[in-house]
């Protein structure tokens, strides 16, 4: 898959002209991985925000009226929440990663646990469509949204896999993996998004919805006890100050969270851009060979595209450890402040933080402004998605996306999915 934003337009363009109307009927279908034209593949490009969720909810409504397409709209605010919730209960990702370390550190013992944990994501279990799974998401960095529900299952019920595990299985090889999506529909799946309430993959539901192409009879937990968790994790309101660009030297950094970053300068031109690829903090093992592919070169592309449209110097690297980095680029451009969309909760927050000592003592200012979209959904979504559900005409009257400066023409084909674990709306 083309990481660049002008492979997002063309499959948006496809989408919104072909497909957006079936969407509702045949969004839960996995015809396989040879057919997705029920689904969008839309979720690295919105991911990486190569695309905006605005431009693909403006596409939308501009070619078709709300009522046809407001699955597929609702969809789209889906994401809004779970990057809005984590902002809210950010101990739930300083937990997952501290439970996924150890974990690790006793797969690294061997043992049972290590066993079954190979047997799963090798696709070597003796459940058919899991097994199939296992290896589609490895080989080519995507599974369909249903199938995504129905694996995480299969991992926490059947196999009795610790779900962490599973969520660092996904992050690590989805094209779209997103800390907030990812971590928080696992964690629903089994019991403790919301409490008490699970999902139980049954055998009837994945043949119905898989055409027949597979009926794990016998092999599949029939109940789903919900997980435990001794933690409590707070509400604590994010801070989300306005900022605006400084007048004075200033550098724009770009990452794979959000590579549309030139849209948010008012303007002002960056003395220089650099890129940081960084997917290789998402977990202490391994990154899938798609899913770094992917998040390498967009940042790479992107950065090269706005060095070009900008005409200023342009530098992409991968890092591990960003304070040295940072601090070298600043210091080489002699540059007051750096630029960066405001990043959320996830690893590339935790590689910013890591830094943000490191600069301060060299004099360099972090400007972080906040896009409007998440300045407009993330306030409701502190607590259940449907808060936020029931403001979504009113989000999208604020927004004003009938004016908003977005492309309708890109050059037709392709087809697209969003990076949702779960089928609630």
């Amino acid at each position: 898959m083309e990481a660049t934003r002008q492979e997002g337009l063309r499959r948006l363009d496809a989408f919104t002209t072909d497909g957006v109307q079936r969407y509702a009927k045949t969004r839960n279908f996995d015809f396989g991985p040879h057919d997705r034209s029920n689904v969008s593949v839309l979720s690295p490009y919105i991911r990486h925000r190569l695309l905006r969720e605005e431009e693909v909810i403006a596409s939308t409504r501009a070619r078709h009226p709300d009522d046809a397409t407001r699955k597929f709209i609702e969809e789209v605010f889906w994401r809004a929440y779970f990057k809005g919730w984590l902002q809210h209960h950010p101990t739930v990702w300083a937990a997952y990663r501290a439970d996924t370390k150890k974990l690790v550190a006793e797969l690294e013992d061997g043992g049972e646990l290590c066993e079954r944990f190979i047997s799963a994501t090798e696709g070597n279990t003796g459940i058919d469509c899991f097994d199939a799974w296992a290896k589609e998401l490895t080989t080519t960095g995507y599974l369909h949204n249903h199938a995504r529900m129905w694996f995480a299952s299969i991992w926490v019920f059947t196999l009795e896999l610790p779900w962490q595990l599973g969520a660092d299985f996904f992050l690590r090889n989805l094209l779209d993996g997103d800390p907030a999506s990812n971590t928080l529909s696992w964690r629903w799946v089994s019991g403790l998004h919301t409490k008490g309430k699970t999902y139980l993959a049954r055998v009837s539901n994945i043949s119905n919805y898989t055409e027949g192409r597979f009926n794990p009879q016998g092999l599949l937990a029939t109940e789903a006890t919900p997980l435990q968790e001794e933690r409590s994790h707070p509400t604590i309101a994010p801070s989300l100050p306005d900022t605006e660009i400084p007048d004075g030297r200033f550098g724009l950094l770009m990452t794979e969270d959000d590579l549309g970053a030139t849209e948010l300068l008012g303007g002002k031109t960056p003395a220089a851009i650099l890129g940081i690829a960084a997917p290789r903090l998402r977990s202490v093992l391994p990154i899938g060979t798609e899913a770094h592919s992917f998040a390498t070169n967009a940042v790479r592309q992107a950065v090269d595209a706005a060095a070009s449209e900008l005409e200023v110097d342009g530098r992409y690297t991968e890092a591990d450890e960003w304070s040295a980095t940072l601090v070298e680029w600043a210091t080489q451009h002699h540059l007051e402040t750096i630029v960066t969309p405001y990043i959320p909760v996830g690893p590339v927050y935790d590689a910013l933080s890591d830094a943000k000592d490191s600069l301060s003592d060299f004099g360099i200012r972090l400007v972080l402004p906040v896009r409007r979209y998440d300045r407009e959904t993330w306030p409701y979504a502190d607590r259940g998605y449907f808060k936020l559900k029931k403001k979504i005409d009113t989000i999208l009257e604020r927004l004003d996306l009938d004016n908003d400066d977005v492309p309708f023409t890109t050059p037709s084909g392709g087809n697209a999915q969003i990076d949702f674990l779960n089928e609630r709306g």
